[in-house]
């Protein structure tokens, strides 16, 4: 009779499973499809000015395969370049200026704000920073892209034709992302893939949709909108602080656009499984809003949807139970199918797709993880600073 009943609980989770991935594939936004790119746009009759801000902390490694890509733009109008160096130590402010005297391009200004109050994450506060100095050349749009983002020569272009075609007030790309170890195959494409199932690229851009977000790599955010929104005074302590500037700007009432790149792209390294962890946990317990009760949802949620199928499947073939075999093979094979598009955007073997389980049991236990260091009272760590817990931050009302 236990057994039994052992058994029927395992073909009832795997059913619940399968009826959840039913849902994702149909209900979800579509998700799972990689064809949302950038639109193409008409040439404006005048091309806006532009000023682009890069906030960059450390970022000696990256920035000779990043910042001549963004000196070298094609574009037709007036652009330059403001590099903020948010508190380096390892010279990254003096790389940047003899990469521009030895590229040449667009003009570059380095400066540095100093160390952030105690109510800014640090980017912000170089963000901040770096719009007041572009505020002065009265750009009509501003590019905030990371310093570890390499653009294609046409990039600012194909933005800036997009943005005012379209009428976005926001159009944000999410780079693709480096993937040649080991270890970035396994959890890189995951990662893309996660984020559009929280948000779907469709609804982001779906005027009535209360969905908003974008990749903070590639913003491409027009002044007017964003002088609207307080930016980035309202968002100056998030730390998933692009999801939190296009909440802001959509609801102000600014229409935004997010989808995959096709010419932009990240050169970060993310060699080891260590260095993949620290990325994905450092914000993925403030995702969730630093309330336990989501986490114990989304804890939930990841073994049912994620962990269940194989599990089926494994206690279906060793107890002899063709049902719960079945049904979490369905349920698996639903999840593989999803994840395929996202393998071949990342130019990647399909044959990883069905080992999505065992990267979502990482993800699981990355997010666990960054709860434990939270309630340690470490806060979000990033590249040697530690911001405050929300809790400590004042409200921004």
């Amino acid at each position: 009779m236990g057994q039994t009943a052992r058994v029927s609980a395992i073909v009832w989770s795997a059913v619940v499973s399968l009826a959840a991935w039913l849902w994702l594939l149909l209900a979800q936004g579509m998700f799972w499809r990689t064809d949302v790119r950038l639109p193409p746009g008409r040439d404006p009759g005048a091309w806006p000015p532009v000023c682009v801000v890069v906030p960059a902390r450390d970022e000696a490694a990256v920035l000779p395969r990043s910042l001549p890509s963004l000196l070298a733009q094609d574009y037709p109008g007036r652009a330059e370049v403001f590099l903020v160096d948010d508190g380096s130590s390892d010279g990254t402010a003096e790389l940047a200026r003899e990469l521009a005297r030895r590229h040449g391009g667009l003009p570059l200004t380095v400066d540095r704000p100093g160390e952030p109050p105690t109510d800014w994450t640090g980017k912000l506060w170089a963000v901040r920073h770096g719009i007041a100095l572009a505020r002065a050349r009265d750009p009509e749009y501003l590019l905030l892209t990371d310093a570890d983002i390499a653009h294609a020569p046409d990039s600012l272009r194909r933005l800036a034709a997009a943005a005012d075609s379209g009428g976005f007030d926001l159009v944000s790309q999410m780079a693709r992302l480096r993937v040649e170890s080991g270890w970035e195959r396994l959890v890189v494409p995951a990662f893309v893939y996660f984020f559009a199932q929280l948000y779907p690229f469709r609804r982001v851009g779906r005027a009535g949709a209360r969905t908003a977000a974008a990749a903070g790599g590639c913003v491409l955010l027009r002044v007017g909108a964003a002088e609207r929104a307080r930016i980035p005074e309202a968002i100056r302590h998030a730390v998933i602080d692009d999801v939190a500037l296009a909440r802001a700007v959509k609801g102000g009432g600014g229409r935004i656009w997010l989808g995959l790149a096709e010419s932009v792209d990240s050169v970060r390294p993310y060699p080891r499984l260590h260095d993949l962890w620290r990325m994905v946990s450092r914000s993925a317990y403030a995702q969730l809003r630093h309330n336990p009760l989501l986490l114990l949802g989304t804890v939930a949620g990841l073994v049912l949807v994620y962990l269940v199928p194989p599990a089926a499947v494994a206690a279906g073939l060793a107890g002899g139970d063709a049902a719960a075999v079945a049904a979490g093979a369905a349920a698996w094979l639903v999840m593989t199918g999803t994840y395929v598009p996202m393998l071949r955007y990342c130019r990647q073997p399909l044959w990883l797709a069905p080992l999505l389980p065992f990267t979502a049991a990482l993800y699981l236990l990355m997010t666990v993880d960054s709860a434990v260091q939270h309630y340690r009272g470490r806060g979000a760590a990033w590249k040697g600073r530690t911001y405050a817990r929300p809790e400590t931050v004042p409200d921004e009302r």
